[in-house]
């Protein structure tokens, strides 16, 4: 299969104005924003010109600011995006979320800021492995890509944090974890392996070759899944806030 050459499943063709596509990650981008909504649909009221401008700083802050330090970190998607620009854009994007954070804690409530101080600080950290990679982990990768965009989506509009707020916060804890144990084996198949060679014998004497294909195809799959449900579900809920 020529997709088993591609870094990510949803990596196009090195070049150009794809490798800026490819970088925004577009089906996870989508998923972990989609927290924000979750936690925005169940708070006792519904702002919508808040959802829209804290989804805005998720899109730049995890959307392209992250994503850039991750690129800077040993080309992983294999774009061709000059460190320079991708510098910048992890710059001016992290750089525009915490205005954003910022200008809305000015208006709703100064207790915002400190989601504005975390974000800012472990976009930068986990990115960039700092402090010997100490937060590049399953946890801290669930903690701030899972749980606080859905903290945070709620917390933006009710301005408190209720048991519904934690629930909701462990569900999506929970889910990127799942998205992270999914992942790990695929990446380092797409990204690493050079050759896989084996087989399965069944129990009635056949046999099956075994190669990256086989491998990477079920949590592959689950993972295309997982990223198609997630805005469904997150719609669903506004939907419903909306009527």
């Amino acid at each position: 299969m020529s997709s088993e050459t591609r870094p990510a499943f949803y990596a196009l063709q090195q070049g150009g104005w794809r490798d800026y596509v490819t970088l925004l990650h577009p089906p996870y981008t989508l998923w972990h924003l989609s927290y924000v909504a979750l936690g925005a649909a169940l708070a006792p009221r519904m702002k919508w010109g808040l959802l829209g401008w804290t989804t805005l700083a998720f899109l730049l802050a995890m959307g392209v600011g992250a994503h850039a330090l991750d690129e800077l970190q040993g080309r992983p998607l294999r774009t061709r995006i000059p460190g320079r620009v991708l510098a910048v854009l992890a710059a001016a994007s992290i750089g525009g979320a915490t205005a954003i954070g910022v200008a809305v804690a000015i208006d709703s409530t100064p207790w915002l800021l400190a989601f504005v101080a975390f974000g800012a600080a472990v976009v930068v950290v986990y990115n960039l492995e700092l402090f010997g990679g100490a937060l590049h982990s399953s946890f801290w990768f669930a903690a701030a890509w899972g749980a606080f965009p859905a903290l945070t989506g709620y917390f933006a509009s009710a301005q408190r944090l209720r048991g519904e707020a934690i629930a909701i916060a462990g569900f999506a804890f929970l889910t990127s974890l799942v998205q992270r144990r999914l992942s790990t084996p695929v990446r380092l198949l797409r990204r690493r392996v050079v050759d896989v060679d084996g087989r399965i014998r069944l129990d009635d004497g056949t046999e099956q070759p075994v190669d990256a294909g086989l491998l990477a195809g079920a949590p592959e799959t689950a993972l295309q899944l997982l990223a198609a449900a997630m805005p469904l579900l997150a719609g669903a809920l506004l939907l419903a806030r909306v009527s």
